[in-house]
């Protein structure tokens, strides 16, 4: 069970416990959700995942959210790869999962390098040909490609965007923000705030610090294609295998729950915050990659080596998806 897995398991439970009686309503129409939302808890909550889906359901079957969630708990529970499930508050549904695999997310890294190279090289720029008919301004565009983007790489089209989107434009002092900072750091400062709100500008954009979180993820990226080469002189390459790696297990994990997260919300900056979140974990365990001193390469840095490489190809996916490069050197 990954957490991506979690949302359609949920859904399930819930058809069953209708299809069963256990939740009432005249067949699954207007009971069953279409879609689940689940995600991190916050800091201090319980568990590993949440959701509010007993909230999403409870009128229609007509009982109070805690029931609703006490019945889907109890079926949850059973489901394989699922440790523990326990309902909280007025009836928030808490998993706790085991902990991630490396070579499952490895693997899953592969993928979703896959699904966004395909969406990089086709539809996304063809759909946009009517942009300039729509008289949008320099955040709109900016915002509004990376939307599509997001929802092509989760099986939608430009037929799932909106014709508007709600997005603050910049201040009129920032007019030239491209040609101030260039374009890869404007694009980000305009996608790491939620498009309601104005950006803010400053030189920090500019500084290759930790400061700069824009730095930081891009700088992550170049230093997992840096390991790989190093790796390579010294004569070993990548291979999946078990690392004790937790924090950057879990952000891997975790990326297909906030592209799918962004892309429902029309939200980029979610996205953003995951590639900080993950070029965070990244960087902290880069050290711990190549043999040091008179060590030889084993099947332990090779597993690191793998778990680096995945890491910096979703870092890459993720820039890909806000419309900014990865630099190979940086």
């Amino acid at each position: 069970m990954t957490p991506a897995d979690l949302s359609p398991c949920v859904v399930r439970a819930v058809r069953c416990a209708v299809a069963d009686g256990e939740l009432p309503g005249e067949g699954e129409e207007g009971v069953v959700p279409q879609r689940v939302v689940v995600e991190r808890t916050r800091p201090g909550g319980v568990g590993d995942y949440a959701t509010p889906v007993a909230f999403q359901i409870a009128k229609a079957v007509g009982r109070p959210p805690r029931d609703v969630a006490d019945v889907l708990a109890r079926r949850l529970a059973a489901e394989p790869g699922i440790e523990r499930v326990e309902v909280t508050g007025a009836g928030f549904l808490n998993f706790v999962l085991p902990a991630p695999s490396a070579p499952s997310v490895v693997r899953d890294a592969l993928v979703y390098d896959i699904v966004i190279r395909d969406v990089r090289g086709g539809a996304v720029f063809a759909a946009l040909a009517d942009e300039a008919g729509l008289g949008l301004g320099l955040r709109e565009r900016v915002v509004r490609r990376s939307v599509l983007r997001l929802v092509c790489a989760q099986g939608g089209t430009e037929c799932d965007l909106p014709e508007v989107l709600p997005v603050a434009p910049l201040a009129k002092r920032d007019s030239d923000v491209v040609a101030r900072y260039g374009a890869e750091a404007a694009h980000w400062r305009m996608l790491a705030v939620p498009a309601r709100e104005t950006p803010v500008f400053s030189e920090g954009l500019l500084l290759q610090g930790e400061g700069n979180e824009f730095f930081r993820v891009r700088y992550a990226h170049a230093r997992a294609r840096a390991l790989v080469r190093n790796a390579a002189q010294l004569g070993f390459h990548p291979e999946a295998g078990e690392v004790d790696a937790p924090a950057l297990l879990r952000a891997l994990a975790d990326y297909p729950l906030a592209l799918e997260a962004a892309a429902h919300h029309r939200a980029p900056e979610r996205l953003a915050r995951h590639l900080v979140e993950l070029a965070d974990a990244l960087l902290d365990f880069q050290y711990r990659v190549l043999p040091q001193g008179d060590e030889k390469p084993s099947a332990a840095h090779r597993a690191r080596l793998a778990l680096a490489e995945a890491a910096g190809t979703v870092l890459a996916g993720g820039l890909a998806l806000l419309g900014i490069d990865a630099p190979e050197r940086l």
